[in-house]
């Protein structure tokens, strides 16, 4: 597990929801969506248009962790073929890795999203990343591929000044602990959202979005689709229906950019709290006690909020996410990480401490599950 899953999970914790209590899960009615897909009046809901998973571009904690070329190709067409996905979020840093992974997924046929995420840097720094992985959306865009871009993920965490603190972590600690000025904050989170929404209608001629936190409040008249990063669980379906139904309102289609759980029984309940299994103040980082690994939990949830999303006739569903190079599958469960990932597959390295260049991964049975999941919905025009 990598200090930015870990932050990820604290985002999905609900963490924005401190600030957009507006969108805190109070049922509204529901709002026919205006164009969320050409022709739809008058004709029965097809369900999601695009299913994926997100595709990390990011160094790793060791050498082999991080992002390489060729294992990226390899993975894409293990979601292009075996998944059955027919969409993918490139997301991370280095204009040149978002860019190779999107060309390759776009040469697959693959729905492409791009989505930079450049973190815990001056704010010039960040939109003009934002702008380069514009430029090259639109490049790929002007060829023929099918690309959106999202100009970044939860700025209230990963833009400084927001929020107090160094870097995202302390950020998530200060909202937690009531260290901050909610009012403040929204005030300079609308700010920064207008500028990458302006940075990004500038470069990119195509469908704009941000991923949002749950319960963020967002402009979504900058934007041509309302995206959220969702972790919620509810034992009753419906209750995944009374949350996103306010998001409708704007008008526009809706898109899951993130949804998933970890690997333990007990995990959808955690939502994004599931890297909390795992002590890192250990000398070694060990999964806490009785935590129960529980592949099928994983599988169960993901195919269950998938179902509703297709009720729902959502625009999208990405799920978090392929692969979690960091966090190893280890059969002594202290040490196996990948109970607290939300990776579709397992790393297994050769090693025990050291990955080397030959690790590879297996798929769990939520990669099994999704698939047959994916391959049953598809559909002729976006196949």
């Amino acid at each position: 597990m990598t200090r930015g899953s870990f932050v990820a999970g604290a985002a999905a914790a609900g963490v924005g929801a401190l600030v957009g209590a507006g969108l805190s899960g109070r049922a509204v009615a529901a709002v026919p969506v205006v164009g969320e897909r050409a022709g739809r009046a008058g004709r029965a809901a097809r369900g999601l248009t695009y299913r994926g998973v997100m595709y990390e571009c990011q160094d790793g904690e060791t050498p082999h962790t991080g992002w390489d070329r060729t294992r990226m190709r390899s993975d894409l067409r293990a979601v292009a073929c075996d998944l059955h996905a027919n969409s993918v979020v490139a997301f991370g840093t280095g204009v040149e890795r978002l860019a190779a992974t999107a060309s390759e997924a776009a040469g697959r046929g693959l729905h492409v999203w791009l989505q930079p995420r450049l973190a815990d840097l001056p704010e010039g720094q960040i939109l003009d990343h934002l702008a380069e992985t514009g430029r090259e959306a639109e490049r790929l865009r002007a060829q023929g591929a099918r690309v959106y871009l999202s100009v970044g993920c939860e700025f209230i965490l990963f833009v400084p000044g927001i929020v107090p603190g160094d870097n995202a972590v302390e950020r998530v600690q200060n909202m937690l602990a009531g260290n901050w000025d909610p009012e403040r904050a929204q005030r300079k989170l609308d700010r920064f959202v207008a500028l990458a929404a302006e940075t990004g209608r500038r470069v990119f001629r195509g469908p704009l979005t941000y991923g949002a936190a749950f319960g963020d409040k967002v402009d979504w008249d900058l934007f041509d689709l309302v995206s959220v990063n969702y972790y919620s669980y509810f034992a009753d379906p419906r209750g995944y229906v009374e949350e996103l139904s306010p998001y409708r309102k704007w008008g526009k289609p809706v898109a899951i950019t993130e949804c998933g759980t970890c690997t333990f029984e007990g995990a959808p309940e955690a939502g994004g709290m599931g890297w909390d299994t795992v002590d890192y103040d250990k000398p070694k980082p060990e999964v806490r006690p009785g935590v129960r690994r529980s592949e099928h939990v994983q599988a169960r949830y993901l195919t269950e909020v998938l179902d509703v999303y297709e009720r729902m006739d959502l625009h999208a569903a990405m799920v978090y996410q392929f692969v979690t190079p960091d966090a190893p599958h280890r059969g002594e469960r202290r040490y196996d990480y990948d109970i607290a990932s939300y990776g579709l597959v397992k790393p297994l390295w050769r090693t025990e401490d050291d990955p080397t260049a030959a690790w590879h991964w297996e798929p769990k049975e939520s990669f099994h599950a999704v698939a047959r999941h994916f391959a049953a919905h598809q559909h002729p025009r976006t196949r």
